[in-house]
């Protein structure tokens, strides 16, 4: 039916654009499909869930079975839903205008698998590339980019212990250690020569793998629909829809249940910042800029060759809040990594002087991004407060992880991109120099309670040329293994919680390849195994020690034992419990000079235990034992009325603890 003449019942809203070619003259209106309440509330911004009526939704009436098809197309004067199923001519089973920007119809006979996409004229009578759904729950294998009938995920999910529980999981007083993975080079099938593996397969060798080194939490890089694997998934077209590259919705799902059901949480990569300009996707969907700023200073990105969403329009509020929600909700995923916030959140992220226009207020802030964002946690965390927000912003914004009551963005955690790049750069300088860069590790906790941080060694880190983190290290084989195992005894003390790529837990030797598996062979060999049990042993002591996390983010935390050592590169600081009485102490040794007779304050006297010494044997390391104690003695040292003398070996990290 074409669209009827626009009223005030019909005009798009959101951010003001060039004016539209009119519509065609109205035919007899059929009864609408959706309530006018519904739809008003929808153009308002003010549903969260629009994918509840929006989409393709299978339904039997009468013993009869069809398909409701529902879409937001507010410049189009005609659009048609298009398949198999009618010879994918348009003239054949047309939408019908209900107002609002949305247009609906039902087809009978249709069931789920079914293919389709949308044929739409735009508003100066053209016809427009065909058109994925946006709101499609599952789509086709790439490259072919048809939609399929799917209706929400209907999995009859078994982890209500986990769900019941996961609130105190989330806390910034909980152990948190993260395995960021990529679905698609993790493990290859040598089966299939080499192809993916399926939600089930992934399945049958995560779970126990996470579950033997002890991570708490599994983040998964982006399974929102997408065309292009060299994307890694960070330019979605189906942001509704888990990829089907490993199989169904409801395949993703189990997935979700069965690491839940080990005690693992599920975090998600979400990107509401930008999307692909393929054909197909939401780029002009409807012939006009409807998903996308109409103003290209503020509707696409440079860098990436994507456009931007219009974070001021209330549909797209909608649809960006909806995907949140439905991942969240219907998928049980425990909360998502927020993609390229800086990006979102300034109008002139990478433009160059005019090529970029200021706000209201003669400001470069993206108000409407802003806007968008605290409406998403907002919504995200009066739903369940059990779940967490994360965000990647690697700018000097202010409050990004506090409550948007208090100014904040809202997030429950951001990524600590500076305390990344400052101490990668401090562990690739040759030990020789390192004593002139000590400030690099030490930088970090000038701003460590500034936030509540996530210390991120992610894909961005090993990728691009950037090798892998065994190889940044300097040195000989052996003192770049000893390296990374003291690095990385260094990050598991300090204060923020803990998240490691793939690949990483194992010492890889090559940079990420998006294209194959990882070098899973490496395990053969000592020093890739040994990497991997200090992993294990770093998890484990970490999470049943209250002391490494309880006050992560508040300085009460954390006491410098000796932060300014830089003439031998030897660090030491005290993790505090809540309680003030089981401390632990961290001792890093960052040159290839073994120190003997070493001496560093305590708290406390007594028996204090080695319980981790990254120059053990086991580990890939020289030293014969696994742990010793060492009394403390009442010899008053750096600042602590009490002080044990250890041998401290080379390129090591060590933990003490009371006996």
């Amino acid at each position: 039916m074409p669209r009827p003449p626009a009223s005030s019942a019909a005009q798009p809203s959101g951010s003001v654009q060039p004016a539209l070619a009119s519509a065609a003259p109205a035919a007899v209106p059929k009864p609408l499909l959706l309530s006018l309440d519904w739809l008003a509330a929808f153009s308002r911004g003010e549903i969260t869930d629009p994918a509840e009526f929006i989409g393709a939704h299978p339904f039997e009436r009468d013993g009869q079975i069809g398909v409701r098809f529902a879409v937001w197309a507010p410049h189009a004067r005609r659009v048609s839903v298009v398949g198999d199923f009618n010879q994918w001519d348009g003239n054949r089973n047309v939408l019908d205008w209900q107002g609002y920007g949305v247009w609906a119809t039902e087809v009978m006979g249709l069931k789920p698998g079914t293919l389709y996409k949308y044929e739409l004229i735009g508003p100066d009578g053209h016809m427009q590339p065909l058109k994925a759904d946006p709101y499609a729950f599952a789509a086709e294998m790439r490259p072919a980019t048809a939609s399929k009938v799917a209706g929400p995920v209907r999995y009859r999910f078994e982890d209500a212990a986990w769900m019941e529980s996961r609130r105190g999981k989330h806390g910034q007083n909980a152990p948190i250690c993260i395995y960021e993975m990529h679905l698609g080079s993790w493990r290859r099938s040598k089966e299939r020569s080499g192809s993916f593996l399926s939600y089930e397969e992934i399945g049958d060798l995560l779970v126990p793998y996470l579950t033997d080194l002890g991570f708490t939490h599994v983040q998964f890089m982006p399974v929102s629909e997408f065309p292009f694997d060299g994307s890694w998934g960070y330019q979605p077209t189906g942001m509704y829809a888990p990829t089907s590259r490993f199989g169904t919705p409801e395949q993703f799902a189990r997935l979700v249940d069965r690491l839940h059901q080990a005690g693992i949480g599920v975090l998600l990569d979400f990107v509401p910042a930008h999307f692909p300009v393929d054909g197909h996707g939401l780029g002009k969907f409807d012939g006009s800029p409807a998903y996308e700023h109409w103003d290209m200073r503020r509707g696409f990105h440079p860098d990436w060759n994507t456009l931007i969403y219009d974070f001021g329009r209330p549909e797209v509020q909608s649809f960006l809040i909806g995907s949140a929600r439905y991942w969240l909700d219907r998928l049980h995923i425990d909360g998502l990594r927020v993609d390229a916030v800086s990006s979102m959140l300034y109008l002139d992220y990478s433009r160059k002087h005019g090529e970029w226009e200021a706000n209201i207020y003669g400001g470069n802030t993206n108000l409407e991004a802003v806007n968008l964002i605290k409406r998403m946690n907002e919504t995200v965390y009066s739903v369940d407060d059990g779940l967490m927000m994360v965000a990647e912003e690697s700018t000097a914004w202010q409050g990004v992880s506090k409550p948007t009551y208090l100014g904040g963005l809202g997030f429950g955690y951001k990524w600590n991109m500076g305390w990344m790049h400052d101490t990668l750069e401090y562990m690739k300088r040759d030990p020789i120099h390192r004593c002139h860069h000590h400030g690099e590790m030490t930088f970090g906790l000038v701003y460590a309670w500034s936030e509540n941080f996530i210390l991120a060694l992610s894909h961005d880190e090993v990728v691009h040329g950037k090798g892998s983190l065994l190889a940044k290290m300097p040195g000989d084989t052996w003192q770049r293994f000893a390296n990374l195992r003291a690095y990385y005894a260094f990050m598991w003390a300090h204060p923020g919680k803990k998240l490691i790529f793939m690949g990483a837990e194992f010492a890889q030797w090559n940079e990420w390849n998006h294209d194959a598996s990882l070098d899973w062979h490496l395990l053969s060999e000592d020093g890739h195994a040994g990497v991997q049990r200090l992993i294990k042993s770093l998890n484990l002591g970490y999470r049943y020690t209250p002391a490494l996390y309880e006050q992560d983010c508040v300085p009460e935390g954390f006491s410098w034992v000796q932060g300014d050592v830089a003439a031998i590169s030897v660090y030491a600081f005290l993790r505090w419990d809540h309680a003030r009485k089981q401390p632990l102490l961290s001792i890093s040794n960052f040159t290839p000079v073994p120190r003997a007779n070493y001496r560093v304050g305590v708290p406390f006297a007594g028996n204090w235990n080695i319980v981790l010494n990254t120059d053990a044997r086991t580990f890939g390391g020289e030293s014969a034992a696994k742990a010793v104690s060492v009394r403390a003695e009442a010899v008053p040292f750096n600042d602590q009325p009490y002080s044990v003398v250890l041998d401290l070996p080379a390129l090591a990290g060590l933990w003490l603890t009371r006996g």
